[in-house]
């Protein structure tokens, strides 16, 4: 019986029973709501249980990933089975099975009929969620310096104590490298570094500039391990204060500077070495010539530039999901590695190498995942619960995508090479796998 016949009838429809009808082959998971009403397999593993009429007025009036976030982020809507910190099995099972469909127009009118018209006004969004992309637009262009720097701050200008808790004492936000399965965080981050310092054949003395720094993780890490002069510059001014205080504490401050600075706003020139981790995702595909031309301009000739960078499978641009581009990285924009490589071939930088560490991203957002459990409730102390379950969906769905090969991370080794094409680059990479 269709929606249309069942109110031709005078029939009404419950909450549950309209969330099964619009997901293609039904709930995988057992779904509930205030209205007592019920529907999926009863022993499903997986809970969601809509708690409040707000709750269903954003599900009616955002329907889709967009809905659901905001009532998940607003405790409206509970996921059960699994911890607020950690959703990666209702991720996995959700992700496989849920397939919502658009209803036809008679099939809408009847919903909204028989769960309430006053659900169709939509309530104000949780405080988490950032501006819709045409309200930005209002407020700069994209990728201008003023919007770089207020996007930037949404998304790192937390608290760097709760950044602290779930990251781990490296204060690394990027992919680490897990040399072994049984690796710790701290040991695959630590790996990271030192494969990004052995990539750029660090050595005393030499300077480095690492844009996009954050808490100055990699700066500090070349300072310390490979005798490096280093600065670092951050667009997130709580990155820069820690970054500096944690200079301090490691008695680095002959070698190490983090200036609270965009990329753009760096004059110094003839670096030996650029390390840029995590920051391509935040620039802009449209402004990647005048990132790596920026970047070929500060290296001196026969300098390397590692560029690391979350990427697509795909060198078709997308836009991100709404709940990524509202929750998590406003602006944000990926694209495969061949757009990469090729906008750095065009300024005049000589690609050497090219790695994909995507599974090791995987494990990371594990391991984060793990940490946010650990400290669940200082974490919702220091920032509220709503930010911690942002934080838990986006790691524990990020973790997903990774694993699928839906997102992937490169790392692109270039070099600057002086005017005769002399490179400095051995005949093969001169550095341990």
């Amino acid at each position: 019986m269709s929606f249309g016949s069942s109110f031709n009838q005078g029939g009404r429809i419950s909450i549950a029973e309209a969330m099964d009808r619009l997901v293609r082959g039904g709930l995988p998971v057992r779904f509930t709501a205030y209205d007592g009403s019920s529907a999926g397999p009863p022993d499903a593993p997986i809970g969601l249980h809509l708690r409040t009429e707000r709750g269903l007025a954003y599900l009616m009036t955002a329907p889709g990933d967009l809905g659901l976030a905001r009532a998940y982020v607003s405790g409206d809507l509970d996921l059960e089975g699994v911890h607020p910190a950690d959703p990666y099995a209702a991720m996995v099972l959700l992700k496989d099975h849920t397939k919502f469909r658009m209803p036809t127009p008679a099939e809408g009118i009847a919903i909204a009929r028989s769960l309430g018209l006053s659900h169709l006004r939509p309530p104000a969004p949780p405080p988490q969620e950032h501006l819709p992309r045409w309200r930005r637009a209002v407020e700069g262009l994209r990728h201008s310096l003023v919007r770089d720097a207020e996007v930037i701050s949404h998304h790192y200008d937390v608290s760097n104590r709760f950044y602290e808790m779930v990251l781990g004492p490296s204060m690394a936000y990027t992919c680490a490298l897990y040399e072994t399965p049984d690796a710790t965080l701290e040991e695959a981050q630590f790996a990271k570094f030192d494969l990004v310092c052995r990539k750029l054949d660090l050595k005393p003395g030499m300077t480095l500039l690492d844009v996009g720094c954050g808490w100055g993780s990699m700066v500090r890490h070349a300072a310390r391990e490979y005798g490096v002069k280093a600065l670092g510059v951050t667009l997130s001014l709580e990155q820069a204060e820690w970054a500096k205080g944690a200079i301090d504490r490691e008695g680095l401050g002959d070698l190490v500077e983090v200036r609270h600075s965009d990329y753009r706003d760096v004059v110094e020139t003839g670096f030996d070495a650029i390390s840029s981790i995590g920051l391509t995702e935040h620039i802009g595909v449209r402004n990647y010539p005048s990132y790596f031309g920026h970047l070929r301009d500060r290296l001196a000739p026969g300098g390397r530039l590692l560029n690391h960078s979350i990427t697509r499978r795909h060198n078709r641009q997308q836009e991100t999901g709404a709940f990524i581009d509202r929750y998590v990285f406003p602006d944000g924009e990926l694209i495969g590695s061949g757009t990469i490589i090729a906008a750095a071939q065009d300024q005049d930088l000589e690609v050497q190498h090219s790695e994909n560490l995507r599974l090791h991203y995987a494990s990371t957002l594990r391991d984060w995942n793990r940490n946010l459990v650990e400290h669940w409730d200082e974490c919702v102390a220091e920032v509220g619960e709503g930010t911690a379950r942002v934080w838990g969906l986006y790691i524990a769905g990020s973790r997903v995508g990774f694993e699928r090969d839906e997102i992937e991370l490169h790392q692109v080794l270039a070099t600057r090479n002086h005017d005769d094409g002399r490179s400095g680059f051995p005949m093969r990479p001169d550095w341990k796998p």
